[in-house]
């Protein structure tokens, strides 16, 4: 079997863009339907959490950063369980455990896992060194990397699919569990912003909030980290509220970087045309749950935010 290079998403992966779709391959391997699923898809975007929701109690999720010894202990603690392996990365680079996880992988429904080495751990724990399990396994990854020969049969049993969101997507479906309301319109007013959408930036945007902190200036630099520095500096400022005009930001401007007010203004005027030509039209969410820590008593309407 040829190798890809390493970092090639595989041609066999199936790319798609909405949690619906998401749902639906999670429940067709929680049914039993598919033996082996792997989810690439960039960090925060609900995944374990997607398939903790499908699995409830049924499912056992294993660090990747597992050494290969440890996770044949973890497959024999958990033989016949819906196996999640969450972050692959430091797993693939072990050949010990990616040759664990082709036998584990196999299209039989039950499948041999062996460790043949000398672990006295083993005997102590009454661990056999070959044993029988019928566990299906989903692998949660946030790039794919096709190493060696072993990885690429990984990916012969597998369906892949590649999990590519849009902002308003993500944002959509936050709206079924977040609770700041101020904190979400204002990432509504700028997903033509982001590049990479990620729903850690609303809840770290509500931790700042709380603690006090110019939260809209930081995620403005986070989803303009590639922006030149004073073109960024110059979203920062306009997302501060601080600043009753634009002449105050242009003098805030001069003071933190030394530009002028002619640069300022320029800066702004190109973020204007940027935003003009990737506008994005997004529905207003009303949010209905509770924040964190709030009364117990108190109503948690979970999944009813719809839009106003």
């Amino acid at each position: 079997m040829k190798v890809k290079s390493q970092g090639q998403t595989p041609t066999t992966a199936l790319k798609i863009t909405r949690y619906e779709e998401l749902d639906r391959y999670v429940r067709a391997f929680v049914d039993g339907l598919l033996g082996l699923l792997v989810i690439v898809s960039g960090p925060g975007l609900q995944k374990s959490q997607t398939v903790r929701r499908a699995a409830g109690q049924g499912v056992r999720f294993l660090d990747g950063k597992l050494s290969a010894f440890d996770l044949y202990r973890e497959i024999w603690r958990h033989r016949d369980a819906l196996l999640v392996i969450d972050d692959v990365d430091e797993l693939f680079a072990d050949r010990q455990a990616v040759r664990l996880l082709k036998g584990l992988c196999q299209t039989d429904p039950v499948k041999t896992v062996a460790w043949h080495s000398g672990a006295r751990a083993l005997d102590e724990e009454g661990i056999p060194r070959e044993f029988d399990t019928t566990s299906r396994v989903l692998i949660i990854a946030n790039r794919w990397r096709t190493l060696d020969a072993n990885v690429a049969a990984l990916e012969d049993r597998a369906h892949i699919a590649v999990f590519e969101p849009s902002p308003l997507e993500v944002h959509a479906r936050t709206a079924a569990w977040f609770w700041d309301q101020e904190v979400f319109d204002f990432i509504a007013e700028n997903l033509d912003r982001i590049q990479s959408p990620s729903m850690r930036d609303y809840s770290r945007a509500w931790e700042s909030k709380v603690g006090g902190l110019n939260w809209r200036a930081d995620l403005v630099n986070r989803w303009l980290a590639d922006l030149p520095e004073r073109r960024r500096l110059v979203a920062q400022l306009k997302a501060d509220p601080s600043f009753a005009t634009e002449n105050a930001r242009a003098a805030a401007f001069e003071e933190q970087c030394g530009g002028s007010r002619a640069t300022y203004f320029n800066h702004a005027k190109k973020l204007r045309n940027t935003k003009r030509r990737r506008r994005v039209l997004t529905p207003r969410f009303m949010l209905q749950n509770a924040p964190p820590g709030a009364n117990a008593e108190a109503p948690r309407r979970r999944n009813l935010a719809r839009p106003a």
